[in-house]
């Protein structure tokens, strides 16, 4: 019998697909109260005309919408053609992919890369292989961003009445992975402020040597 929780794991990219009307519906509009400084930290460490790529970038908003207005140059990355399509038509400037996070390799590097609650939707298992990932598409002094939880463990919710799985590493298994790929000035703060049950939002910086 197929476990329930491994199963809500894999079913993730086809309940976005399902559900990609519904996603765009509820995320079309601007930057939330919690969200919002930490991406406002993350655009202000990047250069100005600054590259991005966004894994799991959704519908692309409000997130790419916003860093759009930053002045950024975006690729955005999302498993569900339904999401991607969106971002084709309202930002066809920019590129998109309909590719999954896991294992990716764009052959390019950026100034930045931001997974903001999208790889949290993956096993701690393909979690830990996403540090690498992350390293190389990273330029030198390129900075990451991307949400965690609060300890290692599997969180279960419910959305558009199907399960919703999430998964964390433990903080010290993040920051193992992230010094591994080759990644500096680490830093893990709480996305609420002084909730200790909160997700955690996490920075690094590719070191200046290659």
């Amino acid at each position: 019998m197929t476990d329930p929780v491994e199963a809500a794991a894999e079913a993730i990219i086809g309940l976005y697909t399902r559900h990609a009307d519904d996603w765009a519906r509820m995320r079309d509009g601007t930057l939330n109260a919690d969200e919002g400084p930490h991406l406002q930290r993350f655009a202000a460490a990047l250069p100005e005309g600054a590259e991005v790529l966004d894994l799991g970038c959704g519908s692309g908003r409000p997130i790419v919408h916003w860093l759009i207005g930053q002045g950024f140059r975006l690729t955005g990355v999302d498993a569900s053609p339904g999401l991607i399509a969106r971002c084709r038509a309202a930002f066809p400037e920019h590129e998109w992919r309909l590719d999954d996070m896991r294992g990716l390799d764009l052959g390019r590097r950026f100034h930045g890369v931001l997974a903001w609650f999208s790889s949290f939707h993956l096993t701690a298992e393909a979690q830990a292989a996403m540090a690498a990932v992350y390293a190389r598409h990273l330029r030198p002094g390129g900075v990451l961003m991307f949400v965690g939880g609060p300890g290692r463990g599997v969180s279960m919710g419910t959305w558009m009445g199907e399960p919703l799985y999430h998964a964390s590493q433990a903080p010290t298994e993040y920051r193992a992975g992230l010094e591994q790929a080759g990644l500096i000035d680490i830093e893990e703060v709480a996305l609420k402020p002084g909730a200790d049950d909160s997700a955690r939002v996490w920075t690094a910086r590719r070191g200046m040597s290659d």
